[in-house]
């Protein structure tokens, strides 16, 4: 980090697994870093590594008044249901005349029939789920707040191998059907976030992941090899898309491949972690 960004104020809202890593990233370079969460015990303990913490229900009334900060960090998830990001709009007042950086997902794209795509690819959410997130990009935008966007593929690493999925034998997409995927290791989420916050240009999207998307399965099949659980069995393309709910199906649907040439070009970032099998030989 640059001497001109540890001395600025940091504000975290969804200060949870990621929000941590970036706040511990902070911290070691000596800036001030406030985060809020729901949760009491989850404020205590980021209290315990040296985070501001502040206890805030996001969709409760009265609004509450966020810490100052001359960056924030938007990792706080919408709701749940719905089209809209309430949550986003409800604090655009008080994200104004402060550098944003909102992580999205690329869940806002739409049918991309898996082919590689970089950020000028239009927007067109499949499902809710990235609706929702478009909304919040769109109207932090019609707020003049110009964030700085960082669209979002699969996050894994430490603490978030789906072991428990592996265990329960939830099956998976034939390896031959299976669309493409992308990911980006947590650590490495963190570490641009922050890159974006002192580099970023204000409006401005940018695709962050490894840059080595392969597939669902092969995550799947690795990750299982490697902590020796049987792998998933598997299932043809139609027939998942029958039996998978629809939380599981919309990351599938609208497949794609996404260009992180932004991130490296503008941003100056390359990931440590340039695929999965670096991470596992982290893994105990």
């Amino acid at each position: 980090m640059n001497n001109s960004t540890s001395k600025g104020a940091f504000l975290i809202v969804g200060c949870g697994d990621v929000g941590l890593r970036i706040a511990r990233r902070l911290r070691r370079d000596g800036a001030s870093v406030a985060g809020v969460v729901r949760r009491p015990e989850v404020a205590e303990r980021l209290r315990g590594e040296g985070v501001n913490a502040h206890c805030v229900d996001l969709d409760a009334e009265p609004l509450a008044t966020l810490p100052l900060a001359d960056t924030v960090f938007w990792c706080a998830p919408p709701p749940g249901k719905g089209q809209v990001d309430t949550r986003v709009r409800r604090y655009l007042p008080q994200l104004l005349g402060r550098r944003v950086i909102y992580g999205s997902t690329t869940g806002v794209y739409g049918d991309c029939g898996g082919r590689w795509i970089d950020e000028d690819e239009p927007a067109e959410p499949l499902h809710d789920r990235g609706r929702r997130r478009l909304d919040a990009e769109t109207a932090l935008r019609e707020a003049g707040i110009e964030p700085i966007v960082l669209r979002i593929p699969g996050i894994y690493g430490p603490g978030r191998w789906p072991l428990e999925r592996l265990k329960a034998g939830t099956p998976v997409i034939d390896l031959a059907e299976a669309p493409p995927s992308n990911r980006i290791h947590a650590d490495d989420l963190a570490a641009v976030a922050i890159v974006a916050a002192e580099r970023g240009v204000g409006g401005r999207i940018y695709h962050v992941g490894d840059g080595q998307p392969t597939t669902m399965t092969d995550y799947f099949f690795r990750i299982a090899d490697h902590f020796c659980i049987a792998r998933p069995p598997t299932v043809s393309y139609a027939v998942a898309r029958e039996r998978f709910t629809p939380a599981q199906w919309s990351f599938i649907e609208g497949a794609k491949r996404l260009d992180v040439t932004r991130m490296r070009d503008e941003l100056g970032f390359t990931p440590r972690y340039s695929d999965l099998s670096q991470a596992l030989a982290e893994a105990p």
